[in-house]
């Protein structure tokens, strides 16, 4: 082992030992959970210095380690691998410093506060994903950095509980979080058939190599290009779903600052500049993102300039710096683009602690020395300064147009499947569920067109559970086993591919069934013991009475998505592997039921568990507040 293989590891070993110590911290203990989190930081931030420096001695290489081979077959390897460049570097740089600084502001800021240990076992899981997803060396590792990112992000948007718009916005923060996920998902099954391997990043940077594999197949590298976009814009809050950034500004103001400030949103960023060289020569994406970088800085800078609070107006403006930056990337301008963010990640996480008294002085100034507009202008102006205020007021309808055109048209469909019930789950689905199963081990007798169709009508039948538990607003119960059953038959309409053995399905499924069996239990348990307050048609707020009940079923949540902490994440990338280049409806139906599903486990926890309690002896914050 060199030199830089123990850094690297050591640089993940800190925080993944700083998070799990945290947990075993009691919560009263203020002083020794700020201690532990300061400490890793700390301790991350000198490793990092000592680390850069011997890198930058040695001439500043580029660093690839594979590490894990978690799983291989004779055509798959699911294979941790990291990577360290300047990218990285700087990336690395600024995450431990403003991770170091918010440790320190919080350590005061939330005394006393009820969610101080959580608080703090949050931002120790955040900083381990941000530093998992900096260091990827290849899709595989970089998205499981991006789930953890995206499961702390609802965690502290949520930090206030007991309050309806923080839990109703981390829902749609978690949302749009999930819209990247497609794009990930997409990307990565796309790029398994065009280079049949999983590819790292630093082999991207081999122009032969990938104008070897593009020559005939510029369409899948088109389409792997769009989908990296698509991730990147909805991680990075550009058109349309620029309006999720000023509703994450619920939370904490810590965790405004080091999420919605400065790191978690430049993420989009990041996976642009890791993937500059295979979309490099694309000159039509290269543009595609240069003019979606212009208009959202031009929307979101015009958006800024009329809020009324400080923390949307820093948040559309930190929204207009990456648009720009963006722009920096479609043009090569990688040095310039790495400097912008550093900059930008800086100055917002200075704005947002310091909002607070930013208000005060504002205030102050204009009380003491407003004075109103004078002079006349040219009507027609007049008309069009009018017409763009009342446009930026409405933050351009950003919000309504991603619900009209994404969000509704999922639940509506979802609605008129309302036979779907129980009894039909019961003595339909399931039966036919195994009579599918059993055509599966005697697949060489089918009829060719049968195998041909059956992975998609199997995959249909788990869209339209998905979209009924999307939709479902009285049984949590049905629309978790909905959920279940989905992966289910995913699972099986995949199992028609070839080379795609019993073995890969089970791997898939183990974890997700585990999850399944443990939730039902603890609805069943929550539905006996609050049988008046148990639907998804508002928030209940259980946690407050029953906060271990709520932990379990939070970690079965977290399986039943695929999150990565049971061995069906890589069943999901297997699963993904064997979906062949010409199933994109088949790929389609896998990757929205993933991202649906992930957003229904999340609506039901939070609808049970989060938000005002519904017993009037609880203290209740007020709805718009």
């Amino acid at each position: 082992m060199n030199l830089f293989d123990l850094g690297i590891q050591l640089l993940l070993l800190i925080p993944s030992m700083g998070f799990l110590l945290s947990l075993l911290i009691p919560g009263r203990n203020e002083k020794l959970l700020s201690g532990m989190a300061f400490g890793t930081t700390v301790s991350n931030l000198i490793l990092f210095v000592i680390f850069s420096v011997v890198w930058i001695f040695k001439g500043t290489p580029t660093v690839n380690i594979e590490e894990i081979s978690l799983y291989k077959n004779n055509d798959y390897e699911f294979l941790i691998d990291f990577l360290f460049d300047e990218i990285t570097a700087v990336y690395l740089l600024v995450g431990t410093l403003i991770t170091f600084l918010i440790t320190a502001y919080s350590k005061l800021y939330l005394h006393r506060e009820e969610g101080y240990k959580r608080f703090f076992n949050t931002i120790h899981f955040f900083y381990l994903g941000y530093m998992i997803t900096v260091l990827a060396g290849n899709f595989e590792t970089l998205f499981i950095g991006w789930e953890i990112i995206g499961l702390s992000s609802f965690l502290l948007i949520s930090f206030y509980r007991d309050r309806y718009l923080p839990v109703r916005n981390s829902i749609k923060v978690f949302s749009v979080y999930r819209i990247s996920d497609i794009g990930i998902l997409l990307a990565m099954w796309a790029s398994h058939h065009l280079w049949h391997e999983n590819i790292a990043f630093v082999k991207l940077s081999d122009y032969g190599f990938v104008d070897e594999h593009l020559t005939g197949h510029s369409g899948i590298g088109i389409f792997i290009s769009m989908m990296i976009l698509l991730a990147a814009a909805a991680k990075s809050a550009q058109l349309p779903f620029s309006s999720w950034l000023p509703r994450a500004m619920e939370g904490p103001t810590p965790s405004s600052a080091i999420f919605y400030g400065s790191l978690s949103v430049h993420f989009g960023v990041f996976l642009l500049l890791r993937t500059f060289p295979f979309w490099e020569h694309q000159w039509g994406v290269r543009i595609l993102i240069g003019l979606l970088g212009l208009a959202t800085a031009l929307v979101a800078g015009s958006i800024s300039r009329v809020q009324s609070t400080i923390k949307t107006q820093i948040a559309y403006d930190s929204i207009a710096q990456i648009g720009i930056i963006f722009i920096e990337v479609a043009l090569g301008l990688e040095k310039l683009a790495l400097f912008h963010f550093a900059g930008n990640a800086f100055l917002r996480t200075y704005q947002l602690l310091i909002s607070p008294s930013v208000v005060t002085y504002l205030i102050r100034e204009q009380f003491y020395n407003f004075r109103p507009e004078t002079g006349t202008r040219k009507a027609l102006l007049r008309k069009f300064d009018i017409a763009f205020y009342f446009l930026s007021i409405k933050e351009w309808n950003l919000d309504t147009t991603v619900n009209k055109f994404v969000f509704k048209p999922l639940k509506r469909a979802g609605k008129q499947l309302k036979f779907i019930n129980y009894k039909v789950l019961l003595f339909v689905m399931i039966p036919l569920y195994l009579l599918g199963a059993s055509w599966y081990f005697i697949s060489d007798e089918i009829p060719d067109l049968l195998h041909l169709y059956f992975p998609y009508l199997f995959s249909f039948i788990g869209m339209l559970l998905i979209l009924k538990s999307f939709s479902e607003r009285k049984s949590p119960s049905l629309a978790w086993l909905l959920i279940l059953f989905n992966h289910y038959w995913i699972a099986l309409a995949v199992s028609f591919n070839e080379y795609y053995s019993l073995d890969q399905s089970l791997m898939y499924l183990s974890g997700i069934s585990v999850a399944g069996f443990v939730g039902f239990i603890c609805l069943r348990r929550l539905e006996k013991l609050e049988p008046k307050f148990v639907d998804l048609s508002q928030n209940y707020g259980h946690v407050f009475e029953y906060p271990r009940l709520s932990l379990v079923f939070l970690l079965s949540c977290m399986g039943l998505m695929g999150f990565p902490i049971t061995l069906s994440f890589i069943g999901e990338d297997l699963l993904f592997s064997h979906i062949h280049e010409d199933q994109f409806f088949l790929a389609l139906f896998a990757s929205v039921g993933f991202v649906l599903g992930g957003i229904s486990v999340v609506r039901i926890y939070a609808r049970l568990f989060l938000g005002p309690h519904i017993k009037n002896y609880h203290e209740t914050a007020i709805k718009s507040g």
